[in-house]
């Protein structure tokens, strides 16, 4: 995998891309992504894939004209005409998952094929969604990870999650990217799409970790009456991280889909 950059409207935007195939946008979730992410690895097997970063996430620029919904899901459609990207499979991670879907939603005659990986976007107040602008990292590993101990090795890669040094780094990149996402995702994860589901027409799979605790599986279904034929992908052994503790069977359902 490589990082190019490319000039959209708005700003310059930084893609990790690699692979050979068909090609795939990736939209990463809350947490970024980097070149090294085991899915990207997987998916560009089968597929040319291209994962832009979100405009404060690792060392792209930000951009204050990215201001909310809209504006972002416009951006990522400027980056597929920026990247000349035709009938690209859409596949996105928890934020990243709602903004793919707000994208079909968009101009749903321009994705034919869509993969949901326990997106964010709705809200059901008896299954409230947990509020990650306001959690330390040593909370969220038994929030995103089946397995928390494995988690919090691989969201510290070995540090110690209460050096007080780690700490600093990670409220510092935090304050970035947490920055650009509340725009979407604080105080709630609702911006309407619900509203807006029913316009998705491309072939769309669910996927989901059986032990998702951020984003409960009572979601998928949510998702599912909302999405004309949409299918799920329930993975067990899986957390909200299903990209990171199931790589292999996140992208067996994506390549599903053709």
């Amino acid at each position: 995998m490589q990082t190019i950059t490319i000039e959209t409207q708005h700003v310059p935007v930084r893609v990790i891309t690699g692979g050979a195939g068909a090609p795939l946008l990736y939209l990463h979730g809350a947490g970024g992504v980097t070149a090294e992410d085991p899915l990207l690895q997987r998916l560009a097997r089968h597929h040319t894939v291209y994962a832009p970063l979100l405009p404060g996430y690792g060392d792209s620029a930000e951009c204050a004209e990215l201001r909310d919904m809209l504006d972002i899901t416009l951006h990522y459609w400027d980056v597929v005409e920026a990247l000349g990207l035709k009938d690209p499979v859409i596949a996105g991670h928890s934020m990243g998952g709602m903004i793919a879907a707000e994208m079909a939603a968009i101009a749903p005659h321009d994705v034919t094929r869509l993969a949901l990986i326990a997106p964010a976007g709705l809200w059901l107040d008896d299954h409230p969604i947990a509020d990650i602008f306001a959690m330390l990292p040593f909370e969220m590993p038994a929030l995103l990870f089946h397995d928390p101990a494995a988690g919090a090795a691989a969201m510290t890669a070995g540090l110690n999650i209460d050096d007080p040094k780690f700490l600093q780094t990670y409220l510092v990149a935090n304050a970035r990217q947490l920055g650009m996402a509340g725009r979407i995702l604080f105080p709630i994860p609702d911006r309407g799409l619900a509203q807006r589901l029913y316009r998705i027409r491309a072939k769309t799979v669910l996927v989901w970790g059986d032990s998702d605790r951020l984003v409960p599986p009572v979601y998928a279904r949510a998702f599912q009456k909302g999405i004309a034929g949409a299918s799920l992908v329930s993975i067990p052994e899986a957390g909200h991280m299903v990209v990171a503790e199931k790589p292999e069977a996140v992208a067996a359902a994506i390549e599903a889909l053709g």
